[in-house]
């Protein structure tokens, strides 16, 4: 008689009966126990556990039942770790395999079958769907029809509705609701959201400057879209500005293409919103703004160019941003060089990136090395090869991503590219929304004017009556605030808390991770400190491990 000592760690448990079978690489096995219990008693040793199948077996209704990991001790004291997160349910049975990390090629061939027949039944069940053409493809099914490991769970779920009920009473604008009157002016809003703004430090600083060209200009380098600003060496043709129509914004006694030359001149293009039509009664333009960094490395705005324009709405801006879209824009080093921003002062989103990028891809290069010990494990990597293809595939712009990868290189690369922009970057772009699109003023959500033509035919109350009346500034703020919240139990980048990886090398290279985390965190920190307006969106303790909306 042989004792198997087996410890199962649970996130719910089940009312169901839960059989448990362990197996040998042989898939020879133990005697179907009816209960989990600390120790297996088997009629003989067999061996290395390399297999646990769990089943579950109905008793009244079904009853799902979470598995997070399995540990076995075998007589011989030798331990294996069988991580497991996914839910049992109705009558059906899992099969966890050892957590030892091995390349598909490097699997036994009984294994090689077990994986690809796993492969198949997911690609069954997240299969691709054309919303639109040019549109990237999405997957096709409702949340509903996806396994329970891969949803919301209840709680995350019940705090973020009740966050929404919750969000317009905590920023004291019940009373708004319904009204549609305009604003009367600035002190009228400031009187409504002021409370609310009092507490935060950047719309603090924002309220007080919104209307400085300082101020203007610091939102493109670290506002919520810090990646449109870029170096002009050369006026676009549809741009015609003349020495003499900014001259006397130009401070250091050059004329304006001595600037181009010096490189004191940036320029941000939103021709991605040309033929995006507004609403019914609202107005959208597709602006162009001509930026001088002055001796005081402020980037000051000289000149903006603003026409009204109309077109096929929502779907017209996504297939013009998909037209530009590539995997190298997608990697912060390339993207900062190609827009000529190496060496922009006060550019926060760039440094801290920066910090945020390299350190993901050491840890991502010293997980890669300890996996694959040539580029030719890496080719002959059929999943990962399947992975690539099927992300071009799923992005309907294959041409501008990679069908296949043929060294470790190529892989850190693009590893890098997924985890950083599904946690640094958008950290980037979402929560500093209620810090700058709070104060209704400045990031207006809708204009419902049109541009005036010509100068000096703006006042005060055509400003008003241009901006969200008070019911639109509600929903706005409302929704805004509730996109900026993290929930009470967040992991944040470098957080692991489901332990896929159980090998010792690997587990260095997480401590690794998160130590150079904790170093990035505390160089922000410090810096901040020394700030008027403090950058903290890409602070590692800030940025959740991925996309949690």
């Amino acid at each position: 008689m042989s004792t198997y000592k087996v410890t199962v760690t649970i996130g719910d448990s089940a009312l169901d009966r839960v059989y448990l079978t362990l197996m040998d690489s042989e898939k020879q096995s133990s005697e179907r126990t009816e209960e989990i219990s600390l120790d297996i008693h088997v009629e003989k040793n067999i061996g290395n556990i390399v297999q646990v199948r769990l089943e579950k077996e109905n008793i009244i209704v079904n009853y799902p039942w979470f598995c997070k990991h399995i540990k076995v001790q075998t007589p011989s004291g030798d331990c294996f770790e069988f991580p497991c997160y996914c839910w049992l349910e109705d009558e059906n049975e899992v099969m966890i395999q050892e957590g030892t990390a091995r390349l598909p090629q490097d699997d036994t061939e009984s294994f090689q079958e077990h994986r690809k027949d796993q492969l198949e039944c997911r690609q069954k069940i997240f299969r691709w769907t054309e919303w639109s053409p040019g549109f990237p493809r999405s997957i096709d099914a409702k949340v509903d029809d996806l396994p329970k490991e891969v949803q919301f769970y209840g709680e995350k779920s019940s705090e973020w509705k009740l966050d929404l009920m919750k969000v317009f009473v905590e920023l004291f604008l019940d009373a708004m609701k319904g009204l549609c009157e305009p604003w009367k002016n600035f002190i009228d809003i400031e009187n409504i959201f002021g409370p609310v703004i009092k507490e935060n430090t950047v719309q603090e600083n924002l309220v007080k400057d919104w209307t400085k060209n300082y101020m203007f200009g610091y939102q493109f380098l670290n506002g919520c879209n810090p990646v449109m600003i870029k170096k002009c060496v050369q006026l676009p043709d549809k741009f015609p500005v003349t020495h003499e129509m900014v001259q006397g914004s130009l401070k250091r006694g050059h004329t304006l293409q001595e600037e181009l030359q010096a490189g004191n001149i940036y320029i941000v293009d939103y021709e991605i919103l040309k033929g995006v039509a507004a609403s019914k009664e609202r107005y959208l333009t597709a602006p162009i703004c001509l930026l001088y960094k002055n001796e005081s490395d402020q980037m000051l705005p000289i000149a903006i160019q603003v026409g009204s324009i109309s077109g096929a709405g929502m779907g017209t801006l996504i297939k013009n941003a998909m037209k530009t879209l590539t995997l190298k824009s997608l990697c912060l080093p390339e993207d900062i060089k190609a827009r000529g921003m190496e060496d922009v002062p006060k550019y926060y989103y760039r440094d801290d990136g920066m910090m945020i990028w390299e350190a993901i891809h050491s840890f991502v290069s010293a997980v890669v090395k300890i996996y694959y010990d040539s580029n030719k494990a890496v080719q002959k990597d059929v999943e990962i090869q399947g992975f690539v293809k099927d992300v071009a595939f799923g992005m309907n712009n294959s041409n501008n991503f990679p069908k296949s990868l043929n060294s470790r290189e190529q892989l850190v690369e693009y590893l890098t590219v997924v985890i950083f922009t599904a946690s640094a970057q958008h950290a980037a772009v979402n929560f500093g929304q209620f810090d700058w699109y709070g104060w209704i003023p400045n990031s207006p959500s809708t204009m419902r004017k049109p541009p005036p033509q010509q100068k000096g035919q703006v006042d005060m109350k055509y400003i008003m009556e241009c901006l969200p009346d008070r019911g639109c500034s509600r929903e706005v703020l409302g929704t805004v605030w509730a996109l900026t919240r993290t929930e009470k139990n967040e992991q944040f980048l470098g957080m692991y808390p489901d332990m896929y990886f159980t090998e010792q090398p690997a587990m260095e290279a997480i401590k690794t991770f998160r130590n150079k985390l904790e170093e990035v965190t505390k160089i922000i920190k410090s810096r901040n400190e020394e700030l008027p307006l403090p950058y903290w969106y890409l602070s590692p303790d800030k940025i959740p491990n991925s996309v949690a909306i």
